[in-house]
C-alpha cells in the first residue's frame, strides 16, 4: 500500500492568510485544494512537502457571479461537479460544462476543483509509477533522474498537459487571477502554460489561481470531445475545445481549436481559427479545418495507446466538433 509521506497541514480562512503562510514555510509548502493529483502525486514521492496549505475555507474562492454584460466570474475553488451542473455554465458554455463532467469519477468531481484541473501536473506513463518503479528503471529529468525516458536525446521534459478544462477555458478567451505574496495578477488562461513538461505552468509557485473570468459570449458557441479509452475515470489521450462566434447566414467572425493530450500545453491551432474566419462551414472547409490541426499535433509514445493513432483521431475529433455546429 502507499501511503503519504509526514507533513503539516495548514488550514487559512483567507487569501491573505494563505499567502503569508507560504512566504513563511517557502519551497517547503504547497498549496492544495481538492487534493485529487496532489495526494497520489505524494504517495509516488513525486511530491514531497513538509508542509499543506489547505485552500477548502477560503470563501473567496468559491463564488460565483454572472453578470449582465460582463460575464462570468468563476472560483478556482468550486468543484468540477459544481461547474458541470451549474445551469448558467452549462446553458452559455456547453464546452466547459462537458469537460468538468468528464473528468474522472463522480466520486473525485466532487472533490476535485476547477482551478486545481487548470494547474494538473503533467502526465506520462515513465513518472506516473510508483517510487519503487520509477527507481527500478532509473529515475527521468522529470523526477529524481537527468534524461527524459520519452526522447533520451532531447533536453527537455516531453510530459503531456492532461487537463480537461484548459483547452475549453482558452478557447473562450478566459482570463485567471493570481494572487501571491508580491500582490495579484491577471493573465490570459493560454498564458498560464508553458511547453515544458517540468515547468509547465507559468503561474509561480507562491502564487495561487483565485478565479477564472469568462468574458460575455455575445453569441459564442462551444463543444468539447474528448478522447480515452474508457468512458469514465481515464485521463484525456486528445481532448479538443472549439468555440465559435457565427453570423445570421452562418459567416465565421471569431474562432477557436484548442486540443490538449498532444503536447505539453494545451495547443491552440492558429491556423485552423485562420481558415475558419470569414467563412461558413462547409464539409470541404471542415475538412480542411481539420487537417490543419492536425499537422502541428505532436503526441508521444507516453501516454495511452498509440501515439500514431492518436494523432490521426485529432483530425478525426476536430471533424466531429465542427460538424457539430452545422446542426445547431
Amino acid at each position: 500500500m502507499l501511503r503519504l509521506p509526514p507533513f503539516a497541514y495548514w488550514s487559512p480562512r483567507s487569501l491573505t492568510e494563505a499567502a503569508q503562510m507560504m512566504a513563511a514555510h517557502g519551497p517547503d509548502a504547497m498549496y492544495v485544494a481538492g487534493g485529487t493529483d496532489l495526494y497520489p502525486n505524494m504517495k509516488r514521492r513525486q511530491f514531497e512537502p513538509k508542509h499543506l496549505i489547505g485552500l477548502r475555507r477560503v470563501p473567496e474562492l468559491n463564488e460565483f457571479s454572472a453578470e449582465h454584460g460582463r460575464g462570468f466570474r468563476i472560483g478556482a475553488g468550486l468543484t468540477l461537479t459544481q461547474v458541470a451542473s451549474h445551469p448558467l455554465i452549462r446553458q452559455v458554455h456547453p464546452a466547459l460544462a462537458t469537460a468538468a463532467a468528464l473528468v474522472s469519477t463522480p466520486q473525485l468531481r466532487n472533490m476535485g476543483t476547477y482551478g486545481g484541473n487548470l494547474c494538473l501536473d503533467t502526465r506520462c506513463n515513465y513518472y506516473n509509477q510508483s517510487y519503487f518503479w520509477r527507481k527500478s528503471i532509473g529515475f527521468c529529468m522529470k523526477k529524481d533522474g537527468d534524461i527524459c525516458l520519452v526522447a533520451p536525446g532531447s533536453s527537455r521534459c516531453w510530459a503531456v498537459s492532461s487537463t480537461d478544462t484548459a483547452p475549453g477555458t482558452i478557447a473562450l478567451d478566459a482570463s485567471v487571477r493570481l494572487v501571491g505574496p508580491q500582490g495579484e495578477r491577471v493573465v490570459p488562461a493560454r498564458a498560464l502554460y508553458r511547453d515544458d513538461g517540468m515547468e509547465y505552468l507559468a503561474k509561480a509557485p507562491d502564487e495561487i489561481l483565485t478565479e477564472v473570468i469568462i468574458p460575455p459570449a455575445k453569441g459564442l458557441r462551444s463543444v468539447y470531445l474528448k478522447l480515452r479509452r474508457r468512458g469514465s475515470f481515464d485521463f484525456p489521450i486528445l481532448g479538443v475545445a472549439v468555440a465559435l462566434r457565427q453570423d445570421g447566414d452562418g459567416t465565421v467572425r471569431h474562432a477557436r481549436v484548442v486540443l490538449g493530450g498532444v503536447q505539453s500545453y494545451p495547443m491552440e491551432c492558429d491556423d485552423a481559427e485562420k481558415m475558419l474566419l470569414g467563412q461558413r462551414l462547409t464539409p470541404e472547409l471542415i475538412d480542411a479545418v481539420a487537417q490543419a490541426a492536425y499537422k502541428p499535433a505532436k503526441p508521444l509514445d507516453n501516454t495511452d495507446m498509440a501515439h500514431g493513432y492518436r494523432k490521426k483521431m485529432s483530425k478525426i475529433y476536430v471533424e466531429r466538433a465542427l460538424r457539430t455546429f452545422l446542426t445547431q
